[in-house]
């Protein structure tokens, strides 16, 4: 009986130092949520990763941490480096276009729950209409039941991917409860982890944003045009 074989783990410090690539400036908090390590020990991560000049921390209330140039190049070595070695490219391009094809619903989902039409004016969505917002909430549930195979399908080849159908189902559960703002306001919301899972496809897979061709397919070699 041939086993199944378990998917490639990363390693603390390029856990943190990817999540942090994908999330922009961030706290140490936000981090952890992030990579799904105790918040100690991606502050630990963080130290090291700064030491080693990969990351620089900015102080104030609009500071945190962000990557230094060395950094984003070790980054972006490191992560191409473990795509290979777990020999997930193939499955991490399937995964990408499948996941290209979602995207534009969820961006009409988050403009649909964020306004609605009154009077036949389009106007800012001010939740005094429950029949509007639980249509929207409906359309979420059923996008995120036909993303759900997406991200098992990447986290069965890199264990990192597992973090973020955890983070999407906890934030799309709270909006049903009454958290409104967890859809695609707060900085857990469904949306803004749908865009920190986009820019880890795009980094993983070496795609700079804004390119709007297909994915590069492992069949040709072929990369972006």
């Amino acid at each position: 009986m041939t086993l199944p074989v378990a998917p490639h783990p990363t390693p603390r410090d390029l856990l943190v130092l990817h999540a942090l690539r994908c999330t922009g400036t961030s706290g140490t908090a936000r981090l952890a949520a992030a990579t799904g390590l105790p918040e100690a020990e991606a502050e630990s991560e963080l130290i090291d990763l700064a030491v080693s000049g990969l990351v620089t921390r900015t102080a104030g209330p609009f500071g945190g941490w962000s990557l230094t140039d060395p950094g984003r190049a070790a980054d972006a070595a490191r992560i191409a480096e473990e795509l290979d070695a777990a020999d997930a490219r193939s499955a991490v391009t399937a995964a990408f276009e499948r996941f290209l094809v979602l995207n534009p619903e969820l961006l009409d989902l988050c403009t649909a729950w964020q306004t609605r039409t009154v009077d036949g004016t389009l106007t800012a969505n001010d939740h005094t209409d429950p029949a509007h917002d639980a249509r929207v909430l409906h359309r979420f549930v059923d996008l995120h039941r036909r993303a759900e195979p997406v991200c098992t399908e990447l986290a069965a080849v890199l264990a990192r991917f597992g973090h973020y159908r955890a983070r999407l189902a906890d934030a799309l559960a709270r909006a049903g409860g009454g958290e409104w703002e967890y859809l695609t306001d707060d900085l857990a919301s469904y949306h803004t982890v749908w865009f920190h899972l986009h820019e880890d496809l795009l980094a993983t897979l070496g795609i700079p944003r804004g390119w709007t061709a297909e994915p590069p397919s492992d069949r040709t070699g072929s990369g972006p045009r």
